[in-house]
């Protein structure tokens, strides 16, 4: 993919932290742009941040604030703006807790003029918006892979909340306008000019001070931090290298404690650490753990850079040359401090830029106040994703449609039967979609024995009506995404039962015993020779939704009778997600598409037992006897997840994901 070169950059709170980091790269590294930083210099912002670009042509700051749309639209047109690097915000947890409308104010409603703003002026090729890693919530303390970019946001705090409201906004721009947007995701991240509300430059002053460091809780919270010129990078890699419609995350690999970071930071000053480290009242809510999978971002050539060791000693040692900086940061010092209302710290803005007021007033391009026409611009109006979805009375194809609704992707379900060459070409030019998820098929009711008596039937669907869609994709250059099944294997001898060998993608299917498995084998086959398809093997799916009676545990909970053989499955609430996602990246081939590992029937019915009804029985039966009550034999076997685990390697084993995903949200408590 071509990178792409702005030639006009707004970037908005760029006098904070990390904004003003990334500015003076891009002012740096790139002369023929132009950068306009927009800044209302709140408490946590410092002009003196952008001194290394204050003697830059390219460079121009105005004082003013997002929220105020007419300003907005008027630095948009005046200065031709083609792209936009939303930072300004509200970030600190402590403050949320104290003042959240304020947050609700900058965070979501600023945010909300900005893309009403690039919406107007029609004239935006990027957006870039700037969110956090706290929109995910909690990491589980023993997960051994962090939040991927479709990972579900749980915000715990007002802060996040507002964050993950404004990603709401953007994302739902991006599907009604045809905007083109990316989104960030970052861990903490430290170094020189940030404001010492944030741990670290707090730690550092204090330790300067000679003060205690007071640590919220029992300090065993766990964080990962990236150095400030790590993390200017990856901005710049984003901007030029980004995909419109992704989300990327920042982050590291590398974890620790906070008490950790106070113990490094006691070493760089020689203290004791059992002296000087304080525990203070924990505040209202205080994540765990926040851990992120950043290896999309890496796949676009980013790295960390920096060691902690080596930022931690630069961070100290521009403390330790600029102690005045931030001028009285008393009570930021605090242990719970609350600066909302502080004012920020203009030092002269006359001798770096101008206030909106006046740059409104003296613009030579217009006079008084502006009010731009709308525009009308067909590169961005078209929307970026757009799917078309097939199977809508199907389960898995009505969770799709619900998945994209919750995503802001648009989408349509097909109205043709896949049979019908013409009707799914009616289909295709009607919808003018992106991508085309087919959910359909038969498999039968109340089970695949219904396929052994209506064979013509199940051709028609499985085999012909797969076909036909494939190839009209192949037609007009769409992916399809298939989902298929992996009720085509059986245990053998070299995969035998409870070796853990599984079937892998190249496998040939070796079970027949079903109809229903032969058509979807013989499908499978030869959708191989469509490079435009995307197959997904699905196992005995499982969903949080116990009431569902197309639910495996539903099913076998409700039987007489169950055997209890090991089988690889899918659980549908973590592996959906994941399916938009492989859509998104255009990925093909064949997948098993499982959690990884096996369960039995036994195993689940326990948890059912152990979570849902502690009376709950049952009865278990051989397969001869089940032979017995079925018309045709069921599949069973292991698949092997190991190409889904290393493309998304924050996937849980079966037994994890049964627990998180389904038993977990459907807890019941009996009393005697």
């Amino acid at each position: 993919m071509a990178e792409y070169e702005p030639k006009n950059i707004l970037i908005t709170g760029a006098a904070g932290f990390i904004a003003s980091h990334v500015a003076n790269r891009l002012i740096r590294n790139y002369p023929h742009y132009k950068i306009v930083v927009l800044d209302k210099l709140d408490y946590c912002s410092n002009l003196k941040n952008l001194r290394p670009s204050r003697s830059s042509p390219n460079f121009k700051f105005i004082k003013g604030d997002i929220a105020s749309a007419d300003l907005v639209n008027f630095v948009l047109l005046t200065e031709s703006i083609d792209t936009i690097m939303h930072f300004a915000a509200q970030t600190h947890v402590d403050n949320s807790f104290g003042n959240s409308f304020e947050f609700t104010k900058n965070n979501i409603y600023g945010t909300h003029v900005l893309l009403e703003a690039c919406k107007v002026t029609g004239q935006i090729k990027r957006f870039i918006h700037v969110s956090t890693d706290e929109v995910y919530g909690e990491t589980d303390e023993d997960a051994l892979v962090g939040n991927h970019e479709a990972s579900q946001l749980l915000p715990t705090n007002p802060y996040s909340a507002t964050k993950a409201g404004a990603e709401m906004l953007v994302m739902a721009y991006g599907r009604s306008y045809g905007l083109p947007v990316i989104t960030t995701r970052g861990n903490n991240v430290y170094g020189p000019n940030q404001f010492p509300e944030k741990m670290i430059p707090k730690f550092i002053l204090l330790a300067m001070r000679g003060q205690s460091l007071p640590i919220h809780g029992d300090g065993s919270n766990v964080r990962s931090y990236l150095y400030c010129e790590d993390v200017a990078e990856a901005f710049e890699t984003i901007l030029h290298k980004g995909e419109v419609g992704h989300v990327y995350n920042i982050g590291t690999d590398k974890e620790r404690t906070v008490l950790d970071v106070a113990k490094d930071i006691c070493r760089l000053f020689s203290l004791e650490a059992d002296q000087v480290i304080k525990f203070v009242e924990n505040r209202p809510f205080n994540d765990q753990r926040y851990f992120l999978d950043h290896q999309k971002l890496k796949n676009l050539g980013w790295s960390e850079r920096t060691t902690w060791v080596e930022g931690l000693k630069k961070t100290m040692e521009w403390y330790l040359s600029n102690p005045d900086w931030w001028g009285d940061v008393s009570g930021a010092l605090l242990p719970h401090p609350r600066m909302l209302m502080m004012p920020g710290i203009e030092r002269n803005a006359s001798d770096v830029g101008i206030s909106a007021a006046s740059y409104m007033a003296n613009s030579s391009h217009q006079k008084g106040m502006v009010i731009p026409v709308p525009k009308t611009n067909p590169s961005i109006q078209k929307p970026l994703l757009k799917f078309l979805i097939y199977g809508r009375t199907g389960w898995i194809g009505g969770l799709l449609g619900k998945l994209c609704e919750k995503q802001g992707i648009p989408f349509e379900y097909g109205k043709g039967r896949l049979q019908e060459r013409p009707q799914v070409l009616a289909d295709i030019q009607s919808v003018r979609p992106t991508h085309v998820l087919n959910a359909a098929g038969v498999t039968g009711r109340p089970n695949v024995d219904w396929c052994e008596s209506h064979k013509p039937e199940t051709i028609r669907t499985n085999v012909v009506g797969t076909l036909t869609l494939a190839d009209v994709c192949k037609e007009h250059g769409l992916l399809m995404v298939n989902f298929a099944t992996g009720c085509i294997f059986e245990y053998d001898d070299a995969h035998p039962l409870g070796s853990g060998i599984g079937f892998k993608e190249e496998d040939k299917p070796n079970f027949t015993g079903s109809f229903y498995s032969k058509t979807k084998a013989m499908v499978e086959e030869l959708l191989n020779e469509y490079d435009n398809v995307c197959t997904l093997r699905v196992r005995m799916p499982i969903s949080s939704d116990l009431s569902n009676p197309r639910n495996f545990i539903t099913k076998i909970a409700k039987y007489d009778k169950v055997v209890n053989i090991p089988n690889s499955m899918t659980i549908l609430d973590e592996l959906l997600p994941i399916s938009i996602e492989m859509a998104k990246r255009n990925l093909k081939g064949i997948w098993n598409f499982t959690n990884p590992g096996v369960v039995s029937h036994n195993e689940i019915l326990e948890m059912y037992k152990k979570y849902i009804n502690p009376n709950f029985k049952w009865v278990n039966f051989t397969l001869d006897e089940q032979a017995k009550v079925i018309v045709a034999p069921r599949s069973n076997n292991e698949m092997d997840a190991s190409k889904l685990k290393n493309e998304f390697p924050e996937l849980l084993s079966i037994k994890e994901s049964l627990i998180k995903y389904v038993f977990e949200p459907n807890k019941k408590s009996f009393t005697a």
